[in-house]
């Protein structure tokens, strides 16, 4: 908590054109905004099983052509599309950030 998940989401949707507000959906789970493509920030942290994400219709925005953001993702890893990019951020003694990338295919 407090590593900056929800920044760097508002990165990524002024990025695409979304000049909403976002905030993060901790109790909402899912928010999809309107942007150049469609845009969907999930906040896993008070899913109680996959079961939920899946009601929620998560499964389904995952292999959508939109793009997702997921907070506290571990919780579904194993419904990933293979082209999935995965972002940790980490907060460092310093304060600092640590951001690891994976699966970012820059050919």
């Amino acid at each position: 908590m407090g590593s900056g998940k929800t920044v760097f989401t508002k990165g990524i949707a002024e990025g695409l054109g979304i000049s909403n507000s976002i905030t993060s959906p901790t109790f909402t789970l899912i928010c999809e905004y309107e942007g150049n493509i469609p845009f969907f920030h999930m906040d896993l942290y008070r899913l109680n099983d996959v079961n939920e994400f899946e009601l929620a219709g998560g499964r389904d925005i995952l292999f959508s052509n939109g793009i997702s953001v997921i907070e506290w993702a571990e919780k579904i890893a194993d419904y990933f599309p293979d082209n999935t990019i995965k972002i940790n951020i980490e907060i460092e003694k310093n304060g600092s950030r640590k951001i690891i990338i994976c699966g970012l295919n820059l050919q």
